[in-house]
């Protein structure tokens, strides 16, 4: 969680507050009773001259810090991740289908651009009890990948970044209301997607805590 990012995604205005490194949201669920790990793919700002490179993304998981017995518990855990193609600034909440390839894995690789990001989550909440929330930590993997094994592998090129994140919900079934029913508890780093599976994390903690109590990093 320490700045900066590996590299700036396309598209945002350089004034957000995770435009250029990570940040923390709302540590404290408060009353809500739900949450959710997600992630957010994005073109690089200096631009992606890669066009046969999708981004495989798999195995997202959450877990919440018990203040009860200060272990980590699982909350959520898939193979495939759901999602949709967002405007990079998100503006007007617009959203249309993604470019997705399902893999033999039970994964998905998708690409990005065109002014739009992929931003993506497991396909289901997870319930919390915010009385015992002490930390988040949510985790995602992913790797480049060659689209047409007929073109040329041109993933050297790529200049993909990835970011993990997670929300508080009211409960598991509200709907998006401009932030009314759900609230962020963090932004990862952006970090450039390799040809290697790499994880993408987000903690809340702050660095002594995480030492006291570190997380099951993948």
């Amino acid at each position: 969680m320490q700045p900066p990012h590996e590299g700036i995604p396309h598209g945002i205005p350089l004034y957000w507050n995770w435009a250029t490194g990570p940040r923390l949201g709302s540590t404290n669920p408060g009353t809500f009773t739900a949450m959710t790990a997600w992630g957010q793919l994005y073109e690089a700002a200096e631009g992606n001259p890669a066009t046969n490179t999708r981004v495989q993304i798999k195995n997202i998981k959450a877990y919440y810090l018990s203040k009860t017995d200060k272990k980590w518990h699982i909350l959520q855990s898939s193979v495939m991740v759901e999602g949709a193609a967002y405007r990079e600034d998100f503006s007007g909440n617009v959203s249309r289908g993604a470019d997705i390839r399902y893999e033999s894995d039970g994964s998905i690789s998708v690409k990005a651009g065109n002014g739009y990001n992929f931003h993506f989550w497991p396909p289901s909440r997870a319930s919390i009890n915010p009385l015992d929330v002490m930390g988040m930590f949510t985790t995602v993997q992913a790797r480049l990948v060659v689209d047409n094994f007929n073109k040329p592998d041109d993933r050297s090129k790529a200049r993909y970044i990835l970011s993990g994140g997670g929300d508080y919900w009211f409960n598991l079934t509200a709907r998006w209301n401009k932030f009314a029913t759900n609230k962020d508890f963090g932004i990862g780093k952006f970090k450039y997607v390799q040809t290697n599976w790499q994880a993408f994390n987000l903690i809340t903690l702050p660095a002594d805590q995480i030492r006291r109590n570190p997380p099951p990093i993948q």
